[in-house]
């Protein structure tokens, strides 16, 4: 099998339509399945198209061949939006198919998704109420949007996300997403390469739920378990997030609903487990990259 990006999104395509979508309308079935609007909607943001019109052109005049009906920029808009649950299951549905799923160890961070710079983009906007300042302490600068909070592998494949509003404690809304995640039973440590999740409540709260927390010590307390692994783990964290912004334009998903921000950002995460997911299945020595798929 090649390792290119027709090659990821026909088995991307097999893997959606045989396992998610099925024959479920009552009435006249749509002209563009799920299983293909899950491929487009892969294949944009691997491409780097971050204005919907552009991409929705280039569809029409370079991949007519292989979806030959895509809706006008409404349709389009409002399918992709309505599309959330099924990015999410085909998210799950991609994790569980690799050996990643079985790692021993995940990785927890979180990273600004700015949704906003302008005083009257803060009061006009939307996403009022949802939004809200913020610090990132790793690039020292404030924003407006919402903060990604992303469980993932040492590989980089996605298990678990959730927006929140900045403000929010950081260790409030990894245990939300532990608890209400489908089917997930946390049995392994969770590393953490800062301080931000540190509190004995989020440590009791994983030990009850089976997992372990590795973070730094603090300076009066004694050296934990696995301290020294958490630089590398950092690198690790660091290496995904700047592939999610750098890559896949994180920052420039252009939401300007709490919907339609959820639905852009769960498309970038699905693109990066579908390229680890095809770089495993292929047996590529960088699970990771992202560079035969963009071109």
């Amino acid at each position: 099998m090649t390792n290119d990006l027709d090659a990821l999104l026909t088995a991307l395509y097999v893997k959606i339509d045989d396992e998610i979508t099925g024959t479920r309308w009552l009435g006249r079935p749509p002209r563009l399945t799920d299983s293909e609007l899950v491929c487009l909607a892969v294949a944009q943001a691997m491409l780097g198209f971050t204005s919907e019109s552009r991409w929705l052109r280039f569809v029409h005049s370079r991949l007519g061949a292989m979806f030959p009906f895509v809706p006008k920029q409404p349709g389009w808009n409002k399918r992709l939006r309505a599309a959330l649950p099924l990015v999410k299951r085909a998210i799950r549905l991609l994790a569980t198919d690799t050996d990643f799923w079985f790692d021993n160890h995940w990785i927890i961070d979180s990273t600004p998704v700015e949704c906003g710079r302008s005083r009257p983009t803060v009061k006009r906007s939307d996403l009022a109420g949802c939004a809200g300042y913020g610090y990132c302490a790793s690039h020292s600068r404030f924003f407006w949007g919402l903060r990604l909070y992303l469980v993932c592998t040492p590989t980089g494949m996605p298990i678990l996300w959730s927006l929140a509003n900045p403000k929010l404690d950081e260790r409030e809304v990894p245990r939300c997403s532990i608890v209400t995640g489908r089917g997930h039973r946390p049995s392994r440590p969770a590393g953490d390469h800062g301080q931000g999740f540190a509190s004995k409540e989020f440590e009791t709260d994983l030990t009850l739920r089976g997992a372990e927390l590795l973070r730094p010590s603090f300076k009066r307390e004694r050296r934990r378990k696995g301290e020294l692994l958490l630089k590398s783990v950092r690198q690790l964290i660091e290496s995904v997030n700047d592939t999610l912004k750098g890559q896949l334009d994180l920052e420039q998903h252009g939401g300007r609903t709490f919907e339609g921000v959820a639905v852009r950002v769960a498309q970038r995460i699905l693109a990066l487990a579908a390229a680890i997911w095809h770089n495993h299945k292929t047996g590529q020595p960088i699970t990771q990259s992202l560079i035969a798929y963009d071109s």
